[in-house]
């Protein structure tokens, strides 16, 4: 591990560069030695919660202590909630669908959407579904669904697996077509969700050319305290996996909720519990420039509570690291947009977290981000090798423009542009900072997200708010039940 005035590195080459974020004219020392005792104090109670699970302040939402377990994931251990038995048991699951199920579709929402999407754009890409089974390694089609209650969407995945099940049809050697279903819901009432799954489950169950199966991914309590979808299940004779109790949806990514899809694609499952494990570890010091998570949170807290920078994008250089950004939405809005800190004195924290992607939103946001209100930190993320890095081509050497870019590699013009980026908004005063991630793998997305899964936890101690509840979601949903009753009445007249 090592580190320089303005980054942090850790021996796997994970670098947080906060060189626009930290020193004279942005977040200085003096700002962060002056937040040193609630530093230290916020790394005690971190400390605590992984030893013991406990958070000072947290309720559920019934409004009882409830343990938060979520920094136990990276760690495979027997009695874990990932042990060697439940990875064991959900690689089995994936290579059971090997050359056996054509299709999958994931229906979740929020934290039981936005990471596994994280996880098939890294692994899969945008042109998975188009491959041959061959090409796929044999696993199969993923679609997902259940992340909106969107009529047209969900008709039209009907379709397009109807359509797939019919082309089938003129393959002699093929076997029936199969399709699972994978409900994701700790309750089993999400609305979006199960209203998805019941529209498909049962259009596909008529279609006398597809198979269909159905495993949940819900609380385990059994008996009284099962949940609506744990019944079903019971019920249904559908295979089980866990929704884990201590682990909110944002921070599920890393237990069955989101290794599930990991599962069903050969996504590398040890590499990425084992890169959330490594930087884990690496935020246990107390150190303030070797611990990522903490540095991160610090210097974030500090440049919008000092210096009115109260909102975050989130920009990687990536395509397919957009759906992070996104992820990452979730993750800092509902952990830290609170009304009420811990002792119930009102105080409406937190940032307001935007996505963007490089170089496509320097196209369309950029204008904003660098002549706009000075109220924004900038978050780049850079890959710094490439599996894949053709070179631009000297295509046509008569138009001097074009042939200027020629020769170079499409990362290193892509570098360019972020950096370009990052200095001109420094130049003007503008916050931003980069984490680098030598290469785009299993290993090194498990530190990235794990560290921001923890970053927010440190700055819910600095801001004494709770970072595990989200109260605000309960307020819409007190007047939706209602009105829904009331359309279901109207339909009856």
């Amino acid at each position: 591990m090592s580190k320089d005035n303005t980054s942090v590195s850790l021996n796997s080459g994970f670098t947080f560069d906060c060189t626009h974020l930290y020193g004279e004219g942005k977040v200085t020392q003096a700002d962060l030695s002056e937040l040193s005792d609630a530093l230290q104090q916020a790394h005690q109670a971190i400390n605590r919660m992984r030893a013991t699970g406990e958070v000072h302040g947290h309720l559920s939402k019934d409004g009882i202590p409830e343990k938060v377990l979520f920094t136990q994931l990276p760690y495979v251990v027997e009695g874990n909630l990932n042990s060697p038995q439940s990875i064991a048991r959900l690689k089995k699951f994936g290579q059971g669908l090997r050359h056996q199920v054509n299709a999958v579709v994931s229906f979740g929402i929020g934290g039981s959407y936005l990471g596994n999407k994280v996880l098939f754009d890294v692994q899969c890409g945008e042109f998975w579904n188009s491959k041959s089974t061959a090409a796929r390694n044999g696993y199969p089609k993923l679609y997902f669904s259940g992340n909106n209650i969107d009529p047209r969407r969900t008709s039209e995945l009907i379709a397009q697996l109807q359509d797939d099940a019919a082309c089938a049809l003129y393959d002699l050697t093929a076997k029936p077509y199969r399709v699972t279903l994978i409900i994701i819901s700790k309750s089993g009432s999400t609305l979006d969700t199960m209203a998805t799954f019941m529209v498909v489950y049962q259009a596909l169950k008529k279609s006398p050319l597809i198979q269909v199966d159905v495993v949940a991914v819900t609380d385990p309590a059994q008996g009284e305290q099962a949940t609506l979808l744990q019944k079903l299940a019971t019920d249904q004779g559908w295979p089980t996996f866990s929704v884990p109790d201590g682990v909110g949806g944002r921070f599920s990514i890393f237990s069955e909720v989101g290794l599930i899809t990991a599962a069903c694609i050969g996504f590398d499952i040890e590499q990425f519990l084992a890169g959330a494990r490594a930087m884990d570890e690496a935020c246990q010091t107390e150190n303030l420039w070797q611990n990522p998570a903490m540095l991160n949170a610090a210097l974030k807290y500090l440049a919008s509570e000092k210096y009115g920078r109260n909102a975050e994008v989130f920009m990687p250089y990536a395509d397919y690291l957009k759906s992070v950004a996104e992820w990452y939405i979730q993750l800092l809005a509902e952990s830290l947009g609170k009304r009420f800190t811990k002792d119930g004195q009102e105080i409406f924290y937190g940032r307001t977290p935007i996505a963007a992607v490089g170089t496509t939103d320097m196209h369309a946001q950029t204008q904003q981000h660098q002549d706009g209100k000075k109220d924004k930190v900038i978050q780049f993320v850079k890959i710094a090798d490439w599996d894949v890095d053709p070179i631009i081509p000297n295509v046509f050497p008569g138009v001097a423009k074009l042939s200027e870019v020629s020769a170079i590699r499409m990362s290193e013009a892509l570098d360019v542009a972020r950096a370009a980026n990052a200095e001109a908004l420094a130049g003007d005063g503008r916050f931003n900072a980069t984490f680098i991630l030598p290469t785009l793998n299993a290993f090194h997305l498990g530190e990235l997200l794990y560290m921001l899964a923890l970053s927010v936890v440190y700055e819910g101690e600095l801001a004494n708010v709770d970072a595990f509840d989200q109260p605000g979601v309960e307020a819409y949903k007190r007047l939706m039940g209602p009105r829904l009753k009331a359309l279901k009445a109207d339909t009856k007249r």
